[in-house]
């Protein structure tokens, strides 16, 4: 009797543990733990072998993300008032799924379009729209102490595209985004006593460039920096929201949002159509020196050419060669918001190094349907692109046709790299997370796996002009 007894004690413990670690195995004397995508994927489209799975349903309205090596999830909240700007999430009984979610940040959030949230060296880095904060991490603690250590502080007001992006090189420079306010450096006093935007001039030399539309760099270790401290690294940079340094070959990269209004400055030489396809969003290799030429031209991806601005005596026709090109030209009006570069091991080779972009999607297309709402791949060789740009990611939208920016369900905004390699994917409307991994055979991933969201290109959302196929194909 005793015996039977000790059967089902020993029965009913095995059991529990089976019920509650059915995600976990033993490999070479470790704990890993196999996760499996929802059963929708949480509403997303992905290449064959891929799953899904939803973090979180939403931590309220947010920008960038960032994933520490113990799991741990940080995002920069979109809030302009108050304080506790940051979330913190952490998965305590690894299911992929965040049961602790804490909201931190001992500074004043100081307008919405505080943006970045990195790890880097063992310190989290983030930004409100005026000032670059840090806080040292501990792994035991999900939450960092302390007070925020201030190191950059922007000392000009409130102004438009005033996100504060950040990458770190190798050897302790931190580079910081200072973008511009406007379409073209526009001179309103060349247009006084009317409401028209019609044949507005653009300002020349551009002032604006005196301290913005570029990229600068600062030691990330001295605290209390103004731009006095800095050093202009690039300029002629209208609006990098995604930044990153590529150590594959030790170079930093960015992508650009392109101006708006050539139709609305210039209907005699643009169409409302061709408002609507130009300027390309700019794919950057950002080198010291390095001048993109804004605010005086823009690139027409179609032409492959950098164009004269019609603020600056251009007409469709006239392009330049006195400025640095992107190394890609991005569908127009998409709205790149961040870049990562995989350096994984668990997505199939040929995502290896390469670019996956978060496009946040088009505001201004109208008359025509909205665009972007998705996230990109571009195959990388040697630091370079060896193929077209893909659609990884799609479902964020949530219909078919959008005619305006408030219809989609989600807007795809912030990209983060777990330990394990698996691409974590947020979105700026509701705070959503989604944790991508790889699931199927990567010895024998190739076109069957990505034909699936080939044919997700003929959506309005999605679809390139048959020009730019013709290119490509």
């Amino acid at each position: 009797m005793r015996l039977k007894q000790l059967f089902l004690v020993f029965f009913f413990v095995f059991c529990q543990s089976c019920s509650t670690n059915e995600n976990k195995r033993i490999e070479n004397n470790e704990e890993t733990y196999t996760l499996k995508g929802d059963q929708n994927n949480g509403g997303l489209f992905l290449p064959g072998g891929f799953e899904a799975l939803v973090v979180t349903e939403g931590v309220g309205a947010s920008r960038h993300i960032a994933v520490n090596k113990n799991g741990d999830i940080y995002v920069k909240l979109r809030t302009a008032t108050g304080r506790n700007g940051n979330v913190a999430l952490r998965d305590t009984n690894k299911d992929g799924k965040a049961d602790i979610i804490e909201r931190f940040g001992d500074y004043p959030n100081d307008g919405k379009f505080g943006t970045e949230m990195k790890i880097n060296d063992g310190y989290l880095y983030y930004s409100s729209e005026l000032v670059i904060y840090r806080q040292k991490l501990d792994l035991d603690k999900l939450i960092p102490d302390g007070k925020p250590e201030i190191i950059v502080v922007d000392p000009y007001p409130i102004r438009w595209h005033n996100a504060k992006s950040l990458a770190f090189d190798n050897e302790d420079n931190i580079y910081i985004t200072f973008s511009a306010p406007t379409n073209a450096c526009e001179d309103w006093d060349t247009k006084p006593n009317t409401y028209s935007t019609k044949d507005v001039k653009g300002q020349f030399p551009c002032e604006q460039l005196d301290l913005l539309g570029g990229i600068w760099k600062f030691n990330k270790n001295t605290l209390g920096q103004t731009l006095a401290d800095g050093e202009r690294y690039a300029t002629g940079i209208r609006s990098v929201v995604g930044l990153t340094w590529n150590n594959e070959i030790n170079s930093l990269f960015g992508v650009n949002h392109g101006r708006d209004f050539l139709h609305n400055h210039a209907p005699q030489f643009y169409s409302e159509w061709e408002n609507t396809v130009l300027p390309a969003e700019e794919f950057m290799l950002i080198r010291e020196g390095d001048d993109y030429g804004w605010p005086y031209t823009y690139y027409d991806h179609f032409k492959n050419k950098r164009m004269i601005a019609p603020e600056y005596g251009g007409d469709n026709n006239k392009s330049t060669d006195e400025y640095t090109d992107p190394i890609m030209g991005l569908p127009a009006h998409w709205a790149p918001n961040d870049l990562l570069f995989y350096t994984g091991n668990q997505f199939p080779d040929r995502y290896k190094n390469g670019a996956f972009i978060a496009f946040h999607g088009s505001t201004n297309r109208v008359p025509y349907p909205q665009a972007g709402y998705v996230v990109g791949f571009i195959p990388f060789k040697n630091g370079m692109p060896s193929g077209s740009l893909e659609i990884f990611a799609d479902g964020f939208a949530g219909r078919e046709v959008l005619v305006d920016m408030e219809e989609a369900k989600y807007r795809p905004m912030g990209l983060a790299q777990g330990p394990d390699g698996s691409l974590y994917i947020s979105e700026s409307k509701k705070g959503k997370i989604w944790r991508v991994i790889f699931s199927g055979d990567k010895n024998n991933f190739g076109e069957k796996e990505i034909s699936k969201m080939i044919k997700r290109e003929d959506r309005s959302y999605t679809k390139l002009p048959d020009v730019i196929k013709d290119k490509i194909e």
